[in-house]
């Protein structure tokens, strides 16, 4: 068990994300047939399981295996998983409070709530400013290594402030549910600003270097996340705001859920067609299953429930659809992920270290008498 986890990097922790995210996404349908809610709260039984087993083993790959740990640290393609880890933790706990609850009862699912939204919430604020920093001081990267992998520090706030105002109203009225409303707006707005900053750099290293490498395409759908989770988390600011704020200021949250969300959402199935295009013409050219592939869940889950939150706003049944569609595209993709997985982890393919360069040998020449 400890040399199979030298190489398991933070990265892993994008599998409990996209779990967690079918479960809460998969509750917010408009249509809910029989079993369906109950199925979501098993899925989400399952992203608790593995965020456990995943937390114990990364603890044991960083107490036996140190030297790899920081060389994963310091690594210019490793180190912005870590926002992976806060995005986990959160939406972990964010499925407590919508669906756990129905099997652990309200009081235990805001008390684990609570643990996981501020443990995520930190250490995503951490990973917002350290790997950045990192790459400025210590990697040394260069525009055209620029990939959608750069924005996942940065968005790790942005789950933060859609998932907190769930935990608002199990607060004190008056100053505590103001105070985390707010500051869940303010994460939005720190996310937001940081992704503007970061997307225009891995688009166009997109259109001027030529596509990412085959085994990197599918984390094109990573742009998704903060699209997606932006709409849900303004949907969210308008959901709880009425008696938490002004009145006034009830009403401007409910404005921006629409005036910010429509427009969003409108980009994200733009970049949703043109990143499918992109893993169409790399699975054609022999693109195999990678970690990577978990790219295709959780950015995808939260464009379903951006979609839910604008159908809630809006009274549109076109969002309703939208929802739908999107949610079989998330659990197919989830399905495949996780069965690539599971046969990876068995025949331990996904565990082993990279295979080491070949060696060149001198060439052989004629000897001569």
């Amino acid at each position: 068990m400890v040399t199979a986890v030298r190489h398991l990097g933070p990265n892993w922790y994008a599998s409990v994300m996209g779990t967690a995210i079918v479960a809460t996404a998969g509750a917010g349908l408009p249509v809910r047939p029989p079993g369906l809610r109950t199925a979501c709260t098993a899925v989400w039984a399952l992203s608790l399981a593995m965020l456990v087993a995943l937390l114990a083993a990364r603890t044991l790959h960083w107490t036996r295996h140190r030297d790899q740990a920081r060389a994963h640290l310091l690594d210019q393609a490793m180190a912005p998983f870590y926002g992976c880890l806060a995005m986990a933790l959160l939406a972990v706990g964010g499925g407590t409070l919508v669906v756990g609850r129905d099997w652990i009862g309200v009081t235990a699912a805001v008390a684990l709530d609570t643990v996981l939204f501020g443990a995520g919430t930190l250490i995503g604020l951490a990973a917002a400013v350290a790997v950045p920093y990192l790459m400025a001081v210590r990697h040394r990267v260069r525009p055209a290594q620029a990939t959608p992998v750069w924005l996942l520090p940065v968005v790790a706030p942005m789950v933060s402030a859609a998932l907190g105002p769930l935990l608002v109203p199990h607060l004190p009225a008056g100053q505590a549910q103001e105070t985390l409303l707010l500051a869940c707006f303010a994460m939005f707005g720190l996310s937001l600003l940081a992704t503007l900053l970061m997307l225009p750099l891995v688009f166009a290293r997109l259109v001027t270097g030529g596509p990412l490498p085959l085994a990197l395409t599918p984390a094109l759908f990573l742009v998704l996340g903060p699209l997606g989770q932006s709409t849900t988390a303004v949907g969210k600011f308008a959901d709880f705001a009425p008696g938490v704020v002004p009145p006034a200021d009830a009403r401007g949250f409910a404005l921006l859920a629409v005036l910010y969300g429509v427009p969003v959402m409108g980009f994200a199935l733009l970049w949703l067609v043109l990143a499918t295009a992109h893993v169409v013409r790399a699975r054609r050219e022999g693109m195999r299953f990678t970690m990577t592939w978990w790219a295709f869940t959780f950015p995808v889950g939260t464009c379903v429930t951006g979609a839910e939150s604008l159908a809630h706003h809006t009274g549109l049944a076109v969002y309703d659809g939208l929802a739908l569609v999107l949610y079989g595209v998330l659990v197919a993709a989830w399905a495949t992920a996780a069965v690539q997985t599971s046969r990876g982890l068995v025949s331990g393919a996904l565990l082993a270290g990279p295979r080491p360069a070949p060696v060149a040998l001198p060439p052989v020449t004629a000897r001569t008498t």
